[in-house]
């Protein structure tokens, strides 16, 4: 009876052993999991914009900071001064684009001049014109009739010196009216040039805008000397120290974004089929393995890096040896965005975690913590 009975026992605790490896098989099918996941957050390279000298530093090592907060400042002195330059500059332009404007006038006044001349010029000569003909043909009669012995010869000198005084007013005339048509096209050739400086008026003048934009940089300049938190988190592993020479849009310090938390779980390729967007999810952290936090799945990784085929020094492909009879799973990242942080936890960029999606039924929240000794 003894022996049955323990035949008996032994069957059941077996059974049951079977029974609950089989439920945990099934449970880890329907539920992937896997301990290779990291914490991860977005890391922003803070660079200065400008270069020089540190001259305030008020933060230290891991500090936290508010967006907003200064980092360091660099000193500000040539930047001062260039600012001021750029100013005095557009003071300058200001005062050359209104001596510019008067010059405009002036030349559209010469230009005005220029043109009453031509046709004063004009008038005379048409007047001169005039003349000549009627002198032409009062000294034509009179030759005619000094030779008939109608009219004395002082008479016939009289008309012939009158021809030649017309005549010489006519030339005269032409003269002034060539002089004016010069002065005429050099007034507006003039007008032209002072114009062409002049540029466009008021805020459209391109030397105004010029002078403008670089008052504009110089003052940013100046405003980027101070080096301040884009945004809430942690500085991180820093090694800049008063005196140190900032040099422009090369990464000075570490920024932690303390709103973009997420964890990467890298899971087998042959789990990733059954993981989707949107699915629930319990993250187990390695420094806080009793206290698990919520997620859900934000994305599925669409590829990963394959040495296999990669050029090697001597750029032929690099293939490595494998067993014909192992398949080795590659492993896709899994992002999961962290929904309900537990008190007290502290994330850190690059520690370990465990992660489970809740492909099946199941309340993440009454998941229990994957043991320590699986972690």
């Amino acid at each position: 009876m003894n022996t049955a009975f323990r035949v008996l026992l032994t069957v059941l605790v077996v059974a049951a052993a079977a029974a609950a490896v089989t439920w945990k098989y099934w449970d880890y099918v329907i539920n992937p999991w896997t301990r290779n996941g990291q914490v991860r957050a977005d890391v922003i390279q803070v660079a200065p914009r400008v270069s020089g000298p540190i001259v305030e530093l008020p933060i230290v090592d891991n500090q936290p900071v508010r967006q907003g907060d200064l980092l360091f400042r660099i000193d500000p002195r040539t930047f001062k001064t260039a600012a001021q330059q750029a100013e005095a500059k557009l003071d300058e332009t200001r005062d050359q684009l209104k001596n510019l404007a008067e010059q405009v006038k002036v030349a559209e006044a010469a230009l005005s001049s220029a043109e009453t001349r031509i046709q004063q010029a004009d008038s005379a000569v048409a007047s001169a014109e005039a003349n000549l003909e009627k002198a032409q043909k009062d000294f034509d009669r009179a030759n005619n009739l000094v030779g008939k012995g109608d009219i004395s010869k002082r008479q016939f000198d009289q008309a012939k010196a009158d021809f030649d005084v017309t005549r010489a007013d006519l030339d005269k005339a032409q003269a002034q009216s060539a002089q004016a048509n010069a002065e005429l096209r050099q007034a507006r050739a003039e007008l032209a040039r002072t114009k062409a400086q002049l540029g466009a008026e008021g805020e459209e003048n391109a030397q105004f805008r010029d002078a403008k934009a670089a008052l504009e940089t110089a003052k940013l300049d100046l405003e980027f000397t101070e080096v301040r938190a884009s945004v809430d988190g942690f500085v991180t592993n820093l090694t800049l120290r008063l005196g140190s020479q900032a040099v422009a849009n090369q990464p000075a310090l570490a920024l932690v974004d303390d709103a973009s938390w997420y964890v990467h779980g890298y899971f087998r390729e042959n789990l990733v089929g059954r993981i989707e967007p949107g699915q629930p999810a319990v993250v187990t952290l390695m420094s806080y393995p009793d206290q698990p936090v919520t997620g859900k799945v934000d994305s599925i990784g669409w590829g990963i890096y394959q040495d296999d085929g990669a050029s090697g020094p001597d750029l032929l492909p690099t293939v490595s040896p494998t067993f014909e009879w192992i398949r080795l799973a590659q492993r896709v990242p899994v992002r999961v965005q962290l929904e309900d942080m537990p008190e007290g936890v502290a994330l850190r960029v690059g520690t370990t975690a465990s992660v489970m999606v809740m492909t099946g039924e199941g309340d993440p929240a009454q998941t229990p913590p994957v043991p320590a000794a699986l972690q």
